[in-house]
C-alpha cells in the first residue's frame, strides 16, 4: 500500500512539474521572434493629448507631434520632438498654431516634416508649418483656398505639398508651393466621384505618379499620369484589357521612369470586386490594336496562399466548387475587395502588399462573408482610393488576410504568400500590416500592432509559415525588480521605420506589481533577425 501510495505520488509530482515546464515554455517567444532594444515613455494620458508619429527612414530617426489641451480649453498647445535611431528625445520645438485650425495630415520629404492644419469653420484656409527635421527650424505658409475643401490626403514633393480634397462631386489635387505661398488646382486630375485613384510621390524619379480608374459603365481602363514636382504634366500611358476583364485600380512602380511595372486588380463585369492581379511593363509597347503587349492576369483561384484563411476542409470544398463552376460555366467570380499598398523594391523585383476586407452595416449582413459577400455600395479609402459610401447603415471595415505577391520587373508573378490577420476592424479604410525586408535580404517581416500584442509573420517566397506568432508590447527594456504588464492600448500603430525595424507607438496603461501603475504614451523599437 505504501509503494502504490509513493508511486502514486511520484506520478503526480511528475505532472505538476511537466504543466509548470509547458507553462514555462509557453513564455517564451518564438524562435524568430522581434526584440525591443529600445522602449521611450511619455508622461501624456489620452484624454487630454494626441501624439502623430512621423518616421524619418534616411536618418533612422523620428518626429512626435504632440498636442496638450491647455488649462483645459478647447486649444492645444503643440510641440516637435525629434527622436534618434534609439529613441532617445532630441530637441523639442513648441509650434504656436493659429486659433481655429486643426491638425489634418502629416508627411514628410527626408529632412522636411510638414503639419497640415485646416480651419475648422468654414474650412477653407489651410495652414503648414514645415519643420526641418536636422536643426528644427520651423516656416509657416497661410492659404485661402477661396471655398471649403474636404481633405483626403496629403504628399510631398520637391518642396511642395500634393494634397488631395474633394471639390463638389469630384476629386482633384491642390498644389502647395511653399516657396511662394502660392496654389493652384491641377486640372488634369479632376475625377468624378466614386473614382478609384492611387497617388505615389516618388522620391527616386521625382515625380507624382497617379493611377485613375475610368468606367464607362460596361469597360473600365487605368489612366497613368506622371506630374512634376511643379505640377506639370510630363506623361500620360492608358491601360485596358481586350478581354472581358476590367481594370479597377493599380499602383505604378518606383524609381527609374525607363522601367515602369503597374500592378494592380481586375474584375468580371462587376466593378465592386476584385477576381485576381494584374501586371503590365509599360515600357513594353501596345499592339496595333492598342492592347498593352505584357498584359498578365493572376486569378485569385490560381494562386497558391491566397485562401490560407479559409479551413483547409472548406477550402478543399471550395476549389471543388469552382472547377465544377469553370467546367459548366467558363468562370468562376469571386468578390473580394482588396486595399493595395505601394510597391516596394525587392530582390530585383517588387514586392506588393494587398489586404482582403469586406464591409459591414448595421441590421444586415451586406458584406459579411469575405468569399461571397454582396455589400452595396463602395467604401472611402482615405489615402488609396477614394470611393464615397452612399449606403446608410455602414458600421465597420473588417480585414481578414494582406496577400503578398513577388513580381519581376516585367509583371512575371514569381511567388505568392497570405498572411491571415485576427478579422482586424476599423472605421476607416486604412492600411494594417506593414513590411520589412530582413537582413538576410531573402525574406519579409510582416506585422501589425493588435491592442497589447504585434502579431507578425516571416515570408520566404512562396514557403508555408504559421499566421499565429506574436511578441506582447514590452514595457520595459531593462530588467525591473517589479513585474509589470500593460493592461490596456489605445490609439496604438506599428510603422515601417529603417533597415529591420518598426516602430510600435501608442497611449498605454501600466500595471506594476507591488508598485505604482502608470498612463503613459510609448514608443518602442521593434527589430527582426
Amino acid at each position: 500500500m505504501k509503494h502504490a501510495l509513493l508511486a502514486l505520488l511520484l506520478v503526480l509530482a511528475g505532472s505538476l512539474a511537466g504543466s509548470a515546464q509547458r507553462r514555462q515554455s509557453a513564455k517564451l517567444p518564438p524562435a524568430n521572434a522581434p526584440t525591443q532594444p529600445a522602449r521611450l515613455e511619455l508622461d501624456l494620458h489620452p484624454f487630454n493629448s494626441e501624439v502623430h508619429v512621423q518616421v524619418l527612414p534616411e536618418d533612422s530617426s523620428a518626429v512626435l507631434l504632440v498636442e496638450r489641451e491647455s488649462g483645459g480649453l478647447r486649444r492645444g498647445k503643440f510641440s516637435f520632438q525629434k527622436l534618434n535611431h534609439a529613441l532617445q528625445p532630441g530637441w523639442t520645438k513648441a509650434l504656436d498654431v493659429p486659433v481655429g485650425f486643426e491638425l489634418t495630415d502629416l508627411c514628410a520629404e527626408e529632412p522636411m516634416v510638414y503639419a497640415l492644419f485646416q480651419d475648422s469653420s468654414p474650412g477653407h484656409r489651410l495652414w503648414v508649418a514645415a519643420l526641418n527635421s536636422r536643426s528644427g527650424e520651423i516656416t509657416t505658409t497661410t492659404f485661402d483656398t477661396k471655398t471649403s475643401r474636404e481633405i483626403y490626403e496629403t504628399k510631398a514633393l520637391g518642396g511642395n505639398l500634393f494634397v488631395t480634397v474633394q471639390v463638389e462631386q469630384h476629386v482633384t489635387v491642390l498644389l502647395l508651393n511653399l516657396r511662394t505661398g502660392q496654389l493652384q488646382f491641377l486640372p488634369s486630375v479632376y475625377e468624378e466621384i466614386p473614382a478609384a485613384l492611387t497617388f505615389t510621390a516618388d522620391s527616386i524619379s521625382k515625380r507624382a505618379k497617379f493611377v485613375v480608374s475610368q468606367s464607362n459603365g460596361f469597360k473600365s481602363r487605368l489612366q497613368v499620369k506622371q506630374l512634376s514636382p511643379q505640377g506639370q504634366l510630363l506623361r500620360t500611358d492608358y491601360v485596358q484589357a481586350a478581354s472581358d476583364r476590367g481594370l479597377l485600380t493599380a499602383q505604378l512602380s518606383p524609381g527609374d521612369t525607363t522601367e515602369r511595372l503597374l500592378t494592380g486588380t481586375y474584375t468580371l463585369r462587376d466593378s465592386r470586386y476584385s477576381q485576381g492581379l494584374f501586371a503590365t511593363d509599360l515600357s513594353a509597347g501596345v499592339t496595333p490594336s492598342g492592347a498593352r503587349e505584357s498584359l498578365r492576369f493572376y486569378d485569385f483561384f490560381n494562386l497558391k496562399h491566397f485562401f490560407d484563411f479559409m479551413h483547409p476542409a472548406r477550402e478543399a470544398r471550395f476549389r471543388q466548387r469552382g472547377e465544377r463552376r469553370r467546367a459548366t460555366a467558363g468562370e468562376f467570380r469571386l468578390h473580394y475587395r482588396l486595399l493595395m499598398h505601394d510597391l516596394v523594391p525587392f530582390q530585383n523585383g517588387y514586392v506588393l502588399v494587398a489586404e482582403v476586407y469586406y464591409p459591414h452595416y448595421q441590421g444586415n449582413t451586406y458584406g459579411f462573408n469575405p468569399g461571397f459577400g454582396y455589400g452595396p455600395g463602395y467604401g472611402y479609402n482615405r489615402g488609396y482610393n477614394y470611393l464615397l459610401n452612399r449606403t446608410r447603415g455602414f458600421e465597420q471595415y473588417t480585414t481578414t488576410h494582406a496577400i503578398v505577391c513577388g513580381f519581376d520587373r516585367r509583371g512575371n508573378l514569381l511567388w505568392d504568400n497570405t498572411f491571415v490577420l485576427k478579422d482586424v476592424k476599423s472605421h476607416d479604410l486604412v492600411a494594417t500590416v506593414r513590411l520589412r525586408p530582413l537582413p538576410d535580404g531573402k525574406r519579409l517581416a510582416l506585422a501589425y500592432l493588435d491592442e497589447d500584442v504585434i502579431r507578425y509573420k516571416i515570408i520566404d517566397r512562396t514557403a508555408s509559415s504559421p499566421n499565429d506568432l506574436s511578441v506582447p508590447i514590452q514595457t520595459t527594456t531593462a530588467a525591473s525588480k517589479n513585474p509589470e504588464k500593460p493592461s490596456s492600448t489605445s490609439d496604438g500603430d506599428l510603422q515601417a521605420w529603417y533597415g529591420n525595424r518598426f516602430l510600435a507607438y501608442g497611449f498605454q496603461h501600466v500595471r506594476v506589481e507591488g508598485g505604482q501603475d502608470r498612463d503613459v504614451f510609448f514608443v518602442n523599437a521593434v527589430a527582426f533577425e
